[in-house]
Order: structure tokens, then sequence, then C-alpha cells
């Protein structure tokens, strides 16, 4: 009997998050269907992530491609997938091939994984991939990410030298305890508006991914499009043992 009240616990969080998103949004002057609520179910099972799905849930996130080729075969193919974090070149192969409905990858941090990805999406002639290049707005050295400094190089190149890759903005992960503060939040919004003056796009057509569990209400309010949430919709997460990316 403990597996179902987990799962009711889940949808229940998962309204309480959309209502939160929307109260946000409003404070922000905005509309909530301009902000994406990314359920991030990393370390955990099907069943669970099902019932959020039941509930009405569509878009979901992993941080790991050996889980997201185990999970994505056992539920609908009208999931939008998103691969969240830093995504090893010598996976990409795997993650296009076995998750046909990957709707976008968040975490492109230098050229040589767009180059990867641009030519894995080429390889199997789906339609072209969305990316979200990663910004090390933390300035911390164990954090992925490009540096403020180089994102529009790298968004060029993405927009300009990748055909099968769609740039679709940018995101941040934040602190080292994965929070963020205002200054990780403004750090991206300078970015975007640098990168979309660079490539002659309008603000609307950079997405702002950045806020998680503990921040995203204060994020949505800085400008966040994408917001990716996981233990306050699924409960903590379970490590039974370390996991490779």
């Amino acid at each position: 009997m403990a597996a179902p009240a987990m799962e009711s616990l889940a949808v229940t969080a998962l309204r309480s998050v959309m209502l939160r998103v929307q109260q946000a949004t409003e404070r922000s002057g905005r509309n909530a269907d301009q902000i994406r609520v990314v359920a991030v179910s990393k370390t955990k099972p099907v069943s669970l992530i099902r019932q959020v799905y039941d509930a009405g849930h569509r878009c979901f996130g992993e941080n790991y491609v050996q889980e997201l080729v185990e999970k994505a075969p056992q539920l609908p193919d009208d999931i939008e997938w998103r691969f969240i974090g830093r995504l090893q070149s010598n996976k990409v192969k795997m993650l296009l091939s076995t998750v046909p409905n990957i709707a976008a990858v968040e975490g492109v941090d230098d050229e040589k994984l767009a180059n990867h990805l641009d030519r894995g999406v080429a390889n199997i002639g789906r339609k072209p991939l969305k990316v979200m290049v990663q910004v090390n707005t933390s300035g911390e050295a164990s954090k992925s990410g490009v540096e403020p400094s180089g994102c529009v190089e790298l968004a060029k190149h993405v927009k300009l030298g990748c055909p099968n890759l769609e740039f679709s903005g940018l995101m941040t992960i934040g602190m080292l305890d994965y929070s963020s503060t205002p200054e990780n939040f403004e750090t991206l919004s300078n970015c975007r508006i640098e990168v979309c003056k660079a490539l002659g796009i309008a603000e609307e057509q950079c997405e702002l991914s950045m806020g998680m569990s503990g921040d995203f209400e204060q994020a949505i309010e800085m400008g966040s499009t994408n917001v990716r949430i996981g233990s306050t919709i699924f409960g903590p997460r379970e490590y039974p043992k370390k996991q490779a990316n």
C-alpha cells in the first residue's frame, strides 16, 4: 500500500507546484502558459513517473543517459523528454537512437558536444534537436557550463554552424548546492541580451532555463521560461549506487 500513497503524494505535489508557478507568473506580469515545468524524475521509478503522466503532465527531465534510455521505452511516446546537465559525447548516439521523443538537451557547454549532437541527429534523420547552451553563472570550477563571456560564441556556433540543432536558449544550474542567487539569474538574463543582440533575434526566441525546487518562483519572477522541479514533486532522491552520466 505504500507505493500508491507515495504516487498520490507526487500528483498532489505537482498540482501545488503548478499553482505556485501560476502565482509567480502573475507576479511577473506573464501568463502561466509561458512557463515550462520540467518534472525531473532522476532516480525515480517508472511507476511514479506514470502517475504524474496520468495526472496530465507531459514534460519530464532526466540527468543520466542510462536512466533515460531505460525508462523512456516503458512510458508513452508523447512524453517530451529533456536531458539536463552535462552530456558526454560518447553517449550521444545511444541517447538519440533509444529515445526518439527526446525534445531537448539542456546542457551544451562546448563546440565539441554541439558537433557530436549535430552529426548524431543527421545520422538518424530526425527533426532538428533543440539545445540550450549551459552557462556557468556561479563561477565555480566544479560546475559545467561555458563562462558568461563565451556564451555568445557558443550560441553562434549552435545556431549558424549546426544545421541539425535548434538553438532554443540558455540554462544554468546555479550554485554548488543547487541553489541560486539573484545574481546567478541576472547573469543569465544579461547573457540573453548579448546573445539575442549578436544573433539578431528577439528575446522571446531565447528561453531561460533557470530555477529548481528551492528557487523556481524567484527564477520565474526574474524571467525564467523553463523551471526544473525534481524533489518538490517526486520527493527526496534515492541513490542506490553511483551512476555515470
